[in-house]
């Protein structure tokens, strides 16, 4: 590996309490030194960054992301995933199991995390909470930690059952990873394709209600407040993109009784109302739903007290034949590695005044600590050359055509965006060049 030097950049590193201006150097896949500016005079390397009038940050971490290999590359695939998540500053990711088949043995497991799948940087995996994601039986939890799971979900389905889940929560706490959950009430939702509410009603489509979500959080964290009083464990519950203020108050309360649960947030969520759908666009189809107004500022609400943990894009790429037919028969989902800190940038620091270092952590350390990834998600002497440099002030705006990724299938094209990422170095390799 080729030793790196850092210059002249802000280095904000939430972990470690840096926010000041700071020299590094890279050496052997990780952080070898960092340094006041001018330290490193004399010091040779195989290549120099001059990060003058930039954010030097970690490498964003995102827990949330659909590469769709094995079994639907025509979509994604995890180089290409992995590509765009270079573009957009992130170098490690953890991809969901709902694949074709369904991640739920080691050996699928094994063969998404082989090297030769060509991941441009750091894949992690979150396999199946139960077998084929049907919701009946919980796969072997112990095993597949052995092997390199990160935690299990059914993301795209809930884990419905209470006796199933149960047994999730208490098998994952055996072992002390998180279970993630897609919390939807799918007996609440069937045939809908949107949030329930005025602009459903426009459009003539059937919505999901607030309560489908909030049932299923509010129940699993009666769960885990039972399986702590009756079997002396400790479960983390995880929530996945969380979109309404119903929700997020139950998981507020969770924290303050001393609960472990964690919850994340997409910038889609943060962002736009069910208005963007407009007139049936497809590519404001997701699930959960983009909701009314007084959700997305519960949102902003929790991003900025502290109850929303960490910001997770829930990449979900489409091909554009199957966007392009009925809003109520196209797929769920948006790309969003390559805007989710732009977005950030622009909703929560810009038009917020949320702190630049309370948004890296968001985007950084907070995710890398909800699935134990250690070294990773700071800076320190020692952990992982991992690392974005972008220039906080750039303003530009989103052109799909120019994607890393196969899918074109978002909302944001043309949208304008803050921050554009220079450089995103992946274990010491330089992995985008912006």
């Amino acid at each position: 590996m080729s030793d790196i030097l850092i210059l002249n950049g802000r280095l904000i590193d939430p972990a470690s309490g840096v926010d000041a201006e700071r020299d590094l150097l890279l050496r052997h896949r990780r952080v070898a030194a960092v340094e006041a500016p001018g330290r490193f005079k004399g010091v040779a390397a195989n290549q120099t960054i001059d990060a003058r009038g930039m954010i030097v940050a970690p490498g964003l971490v995102d827990v949330h992301v659909h590469l769709r290999e094995p079994g639907q590359t025509y979509k994604e695939s995890i180089a290409t995933g992995t590509a765009a998540a270079a573009a957009g500053g992130f170098t490690s990711v953890v991809a969901m199991p709902n694949t074709v088949p369904v991640n739920d043995s080691v050996a699928g497991l094994e063969w998404m995390l082989d090297a030769a799948r060509g991941a441009v940087v750091k894949l992690f995996a979150m396999p199946a909470a139960t077998f084929g994601s049907r919701g009946d039986e919980i796969t072997d939890f112990h095993v597949l930690a052995k092997s390199g799971a990160v935690g299990f979900t059914d993301d795209g389905k809930p884990v419905l059952h209470n006796r199933v889940m149960r047994e999730a929560l208490v098998a994952a706490a055996s072992i002390g990873v998180p279970v993630s959950q897609h919390a939807e009430d799918t007996r609440l939702t069937g045939g809908c394709s949107m949030n329930a509410g005025p602009v459903a009603f426009r459009l003539g489509l059937r919505g999901m209600t607030i309560e489908a979500e909030a049932h299923i959080v509010e129940r699993d964290i009666q769960l885990l407040r039972d399986i702590e009083t009756h079997d002396r464990l400790r479960p983390h519950l995880h929530v996945q993109h969380v979109s309404t203020g119903r929700a997020l108050k139950a998981i507020r309360e969770a924290k303050a009784s001393g609960l472990h649960v964690t919850c994340e947030a997409a910038p889609h969520h943060f962002t736009l109302t069910d208005d963007a759908i407009g007139n049936y666009d497809t590519n404001a189809k997701m699930n959960p739903p983009l909701r009314a107004e007084r959700d997305r500022q519960a949102i902003i609400t929790g991003l900025m007290d502290g109850t929303v943990d960490c910001i997770a894009t829930d990449h979900a790429p489409h091909a554009l034949f199957e966007k392009e037919q009925e809003f109520e028969r196209a797929p769920n989902g948006i790309t969003g590695l390559e805007t989710a800190l732009g977005l950030a940038l622009r909703v929560l620091h810009e038009g917020q005044g949320m702190s630049l270092s309370r948004v890296i952590d968001l985007m950084s350390a907070q995710p890398a600590s909800i699935v134990s990834l250690e070294r990773r998600g700071t800076l320190a002497v020692g952990s992982f050359a991992d690392l974005v440099i972008f220039d906080p002030a750039a303003e530009w705006n989103f052109d799909v055509k120019k994607t890393r990724s196969k899918s074109r299938n978002t909302p944001f094209d043309g949208a304008p965006m803050l921050g554009r990422v220079a450089f995103t170095v992946s274990e010491g390799r330089v992995v985008f060049k912006g």
